[in-house]
């Protein structure tokens, strides 16, 4: 590569890169992750803080009352596996093998839409035992954090069969992914690591502590 070749690359990446180092989507993406750290953080709070408050309008059973542990240690084990393909995911880019990277990231995906059909799963169950959302302010507690950390699972896995179909395309039109792409999957990766970290909070908090 000439001289002006490497000064031209490096201005580029100058142009991308904020004054931390890092490039502005990698922090717009941590900042992200920063705000929906106060946004998990305030429901897992309100659900201790009503999981056993009773009332007069409360009927039907409490959400620890109904908690499956072995059915959701294993939808967390799985929720877990997807971190490591997604690890598996990022490596693969970084070695400029596309194709081993798309196949990673429908894994991780698959997972992800498997856990969320086991969280599915569980509601059925609750709904079915008696334990609706207006059943008590701890089941509306509950059904909302899980709930919206299903959404955001369901968001990560569309991002993800999102990014591989996009290197397909690319690879067909005759430009496929290199490792300079890697970036991008590493944003992803991070988002997915977020959302998986966040369910061990969960399902630490509030299945596992009484």
């Amino acid at each position: 590569m000439k001289g002006s070749d490497v000064s031209a690359v490096s201005t580029h990446n100058d142009e991308h890169a904020s004054s931390t180092g890092y490039s502005n989507n990698k922090v717009a993406m941590w900042a992200f992750l920063g705000s929906e750290c106060l946004f998990f953080g305030a429901f897992i709070s309100s659900y201790l803080l009503y999981k056993n408050r009773t009332g007069p309008a409360a009927t039907g059973p409490y959400p620890k009352d109904l908690f499956d542990i072995p059915f959701t240690s294993v939808t967390s084990f799985i929720l877990l596996v997807s971190s490591l393909s997604m690890v598996l995911a990022l490596s693969a880019i970084q070695k400029n093998d596309p194709r081993r990277m798309r196949v990673w990231l429908v894994c991780t995906a698959a997972l992800g839409m498997l856990f969320v059909a086991c969280q599915v799963f569980e509601f059925t169950e609750f709904l079915r035992e008696g334990m609706s959302p207006s059943s008590s302010v701890a089941a509306t507690a509950f059904y909302i954090l899980t709930g919206f950390h299903g959404a955001h699972v369901t968001i990560g896995v569309l991002m993800l069969l999102g990014q591989a179909g996009a290197s397909l395309v690319d690879e067909r039109r005759g430009a496929p992914w290199t490792s300079q792409r890697a970036e991008g999957v590493e944003i992803f990766g991070l988002y997915w690591h977020f959302v998986d970290i966040v369910w061990i909070i969960i399902f630490t908090v509030i299945y596992l502590i009484k």
